[in-house]
């Protein structure tokens, strides 16, 4: 009876989330995913390039040339992102950070999509435990917001190209940050990502050294999938089923799929670790399970805890509370774990 509640809860949610999404233009815009491609008029030919994209390692990596203008005041960070984009606001990073008093941990928050508030509560409990926590404005959220629209319709949409170059342009950002970080100072950097910010933080750990541990919620590794299958990307779905087959789209959209870096997710210094949702409707259980198979295959260092609720009510108690104490327990490599965690070496 409980869970039946829950269900329609999350339902309901989800419902309130559509409010304002409407389906919008398909478009391959490929001179924005991958610059300097030129005009391509096929999806084979994006597909193409998107190959490409997976199989070069410096497709993630920060350019040569850099703006370093860091403006640091009252507990807001700014600096301008290496990405340009045709939205002015988007172009500038906010970032949110809460001391902790020690420059020894810093932890890099990634929200989920169309979020509406940072995390205020999670800030406050991880910075009284000696981690300073930074909320970064993934692209067209909050102070980046494209002027006139009520949701971040340019952070994932049908639009094939500016979808890649708006992760892409989250991941460039992340690292710049921790770049900034490590610099300041902070010896140990981890990243926590939910749901959308869950595959940024991903892409960040996979190709960034200086992050030794990763929090991933609601996540799963074939972006394609989740838009395709998604209670919260319905619209996003409806563009794109008259266009594009779900094959040609995992494959337009594979350098956005974790479940491509699973070996480098591997790496023996970085330590992993999960929380889903068994009644995810957003993030399908199926599609995680895949991706946790494909990471426990590659050797990660993982650590996985499955709770019994849905995407949106995982933010209930008692659901958070238990997602705090296991990001704590993580945070601090205490391995005494609870029932429902799993350890992989």
């Amino acid at each position: 009876m409980y869970h039946s509640w829950l269900d329609h809860w999350d339902e309901r949610r989800a419902r309130r989330g559509e409010e304002g999404k409407k389906p919008t233009d398909f478009i391959l815009d490929a001179d924005r995913a991958f610059p300097g491609a030129g005009k391509i008029a096929s999806i084979e030919e994006f597909c193409v390039l998107a190959d490409q994209a997976v199989a070069d390692p410096a497709f993630f990596d920060e350019p040569s040339e850099s703006d370093e203008r860091f403006e640091w005041k009252d507990g807001w960070l700014k600096f301008p992102s290496d990405i340009a984009t045709d939205i002015a606001p988007n172009n500038v990073v906010w970032a949110k950070v809460t001391e902790s008093g020690s420059f020894d941990r810093a932890m890099v928050i990634f929200h989920h999509w169309n979020a509406s508030a940072r995390n205020r509560r999670i800030a406050s409990f991880f910075s009284r435990r000696g981690i300073t926590v930074v909320e970064i404005a993934m692209p067209y959220h909050f102070e980046r917001s494209r002027p006139g629209s009520g949701h971040a319709d340019y952070m994932l949409s049908p639009n094939l190209g500016r979808t890649i170059q708006s992760i892409r342009q989250a991941v460039l950002d992340g690292r710049k940050l921790i770049r900034w970080l490590k610099s300041e100072g902070y010896r140990e950097i981890s990243v926590l990502g939910m749901s959308l910010g869950s595959w940024v933080a991903g892409l960040i750990a996979a190709r960034d050294q200086a992050v030794s541990k990763a929090s991933l919620f609601l996540t799963a590794g074939s972006l394609a999938d989740m838009v395709w299958t998604g209670r919260a990307t319905r619209s996003i779905r409806d563009s794109l089923e008259p266009e594009i087959e779900p094959t040609d789209l995992r494959r337009a959209w594979a350098p956005l799929n974790l479940e491509n870096y699973a070996h480098s997710l591997a790496r023996p210094d970085l330590d992993l670790h999960i929380v889903l949702a068994k009644r995810d409707k957003v993030v399908l259980p199926a599609l995680s399970a895949r991706f946790m198979q494909r990471l426990e295959n590659a050797g990660a260092r993982l650590t996985i805890l499955a709770l019994n609720c849905g995407h949106y009510s995982l933010a209930m108690p008692p659901y958070i509370l238990l997602a705090g104490l296991s990001v704590k327990r993580f945070l601090s490599c205490v391995d005494n774990s609870p029932l429902g965690w799993r350890r992989k070496r």
